[in-house]
């Protein structure tokens, strides 16, 4: 065993060695390697970008090796893999030897800017400060550069998990935020009405920021901006994977899920268990599950909560049920919401998900064969809602964002909004409520009900044209003749919704065109063009 163990430490130091001396060759090797590998292997990835957009991308970083130092080329193959848009899969970075160098800080976006949630204790003074520039590049801008590094779905993914790409000095030299590989950089900061500069130099080489959900816990070395006298909800117990409170004052219960996974002192089916027999035996008007911090697990353990919710009548009702949705929200707890945005009477507040409604998941590791560094690729498709509902974010009902002021005094006005809902009528899911009226053949009632909902401000977060055309494009490019005409009914009724819409009309033109009514068609389009043209 000593031998095998001597033999084991001799190959990784070769392994070591051979790291730190890649030659150009080896590289460019690397990187076609991976351009094979995607072609060959996951060419079913070609969805948000197209293969000749790979395939120059992989082109253009295989002529600037040469001239690249080894970060930049690892932070080139990251902007090659981020053309995907998935979450789920990643260029490794910050291994030996390529080890990078973090700023000791951890930004977060809130409503009112990008500030310093925790510091390093060493940079007390900078902690809460607002973020103006990085190197005297203004943030948004900086914020833009670093974007195209990262494999975001959308800009939730990247606000929730990309933003601290700021924070690695290998990332601002590689995306031209400085000009060379520096060990500090100046920061020009604004607290307490104050502007003034502040020099923040890297942490050793390979340290990094310690962060829990996205958020620096402070401990004795490192300091958090939100006062420490109490701990808000969605924050206390971090160790724990799930717990509940029952909140008296309101008859509510606060259910804060933080992974889809066993805690390691009570399982999922056990705590559902318990936590619907209190429910069941006690006085309580709201379940408010928060998944705010959510960023997956197994998507296998959703079913218990799903159907616990979907038999509970007392609380699987309008305005007694309420899921807080975030900028974490991700993967498996994604497939959570969907199931419960179709099967329960949720209302979803908060901040729209950091995942597509479908997506790619499940990555697999690919290694490059001479730098050895990981490629995360994805290979499964999950789908719980048909092709035609998808979108970048499953979106709240009730958009409910946070101010720096109320994360640093402990509010938490996302909960607060859950526990003042009252309105029974509330329609959580307009499209599934029209769908069921439209389907029942209710056309009088539904072009009574839904112009109301349209110019009913709680509506806001829902795109009526776009969503019920949707459905009407899917029905049509059937092509079957049944439901080509169910399709003319959909896009009819979306033009006697939005009767000065060009698209609307051009729509049910198509439509016609389709079921071979080619006068009807004419008749329509040539409508659709003088709205557009008046517009």
């Amino acid at each position: 065993m000593k031998k095998i163990g001597l033999l084991l430490f001799a190959l990784c130091c070769l392994q070591i060695t051979a790291q730190k001396t890649l030659t150009v060759q080896d590289w460019q090797n690397d990187l076609k390697f991976l351009q094979k590998t995607v072609h060959e292997e996951y060419p079913f990835l070609f969805v948000k970008t197209t293969k000749e957009t790979f395939d120059a991308e992989v082109e253009k970083l295989h002529g600037l090796i040469p001239s690249l130092e080894h970060h930049e080329i690892i932070i080139g193959l990251s902007r090659i893999i981020a053309l995907f848009k998935y979450g789920h899969m990643a260029v490794g970075y910050n291994l030996e030897p390529f080890k990078f160098h973090f700023l000791p800080l951890n930004l977060y976006q809130f409503s009112n800017g990008i500030y310093l949630q925790g510091v390093h204790m060493d940079y007390k003074d900078a902690l809460g400060a607002r973020v103006l520039e990085i190197n005297s590049i203004n943030i948004q801008d900086a914020l833009e550069k670093v974007y195209p590094v990262v494999s975001a779905e959308n800009t939730q993914f990247f606000k929730g998990r990309g933003i601290n790409m700021l924070g690695i000095m290998e990332v601002l030299h590689a995306q031209g935020i400085t000009d060379r590989l520096q060990n500090s950089v100046e920061f020009t900061l604004e607290k307490d009405g104050k502007t003034f500069k502040h020099k923040f130099k890297a942490l050793p080489v390979g340290e990094v920021v310690p962060s829990k959900y996205g958020y620096v816990v402070q401990d004795e070395k490192w300091l958090e901006a939100r006062a420490q006298n109490t701990t808000p909800l969605y924050l206390d117990q971090l160790d724990r994977v799930y717990f509940f409170k029952f909140l008296p004052k309101e008859k509510a219960v606060f259910v804060r899920l933080s992974q889809i996974e066993d805690d390691p002192n009570e399982n999922m089916e056990s705590f559902y268990s318990r936590l619907f027999d209190f429910i069941d035996e006690n006085e309580v008007n709201k379940l408010i599950i928060d998944v705010r911090l959510n960023g997956g697990g197994n998507n296998f353990k959703n079913r218990t909560l799903i159907t616990k919710i979907i038999e509970d009548k007392k609380i699987n009702r309008v305005g007694s049920l309420f899921v807080i949705i975030g900028r974490r929200t991700f993967s498996a707890c994604q497939n959570l919401v969907n199931e419960l945005h179709n099967y329960t009477n949720t209302i979803f507040i908060g901040e729209p998900t950091s995942e597509n409604i479908n997506f790619y998941g499940d990555s697999r590791p690919v290694i490059l064969p001479n730098s050895l560094l990981p490629v995360s690729l994805s290979f499964a498709w999950w789908q719980d809602k048909p092709a035609w509902q998808n979108a970048e974010w499953l979106a709240p009902a009730i958009p409910v964002d946070m101010t720096f002021e109320e994360y640093a005094t402990n509010k938490d006005p996302v909960l607060d909004a859950a526990l003042a809902f009252s309105d029974t009528n509330f329609k959580p899911n307009p499209m599934r409520f029209i769908t069921e009226m439209f389907v029942r053949g209710e056309i009088q009632e539904l072009d009574e009900k839904v112009p109301e909902m349209i110019e009913d401000s709680r509506y806001d977060f829902f795109d009526f044209e776009t969503e019920i055309s949707k459905a009407g494009h899917h029905l049509v490019k059937s092509g079957r003749v049944p439901a080509i005409q169910t399709g003319i009914g959909v896009f009819s009724f979306v033009t006697r919704l939005f009767p000065t819409s060009a698209s609307a009309w051009k729509n049910l033109a198509d439509a016609y065109l389709k079921a071979g009514d080619r006068d009807k068609a004419k008749v329509l389009f040539d409508k659709a063009a003088n709205l557009s043209a008046n517009n």
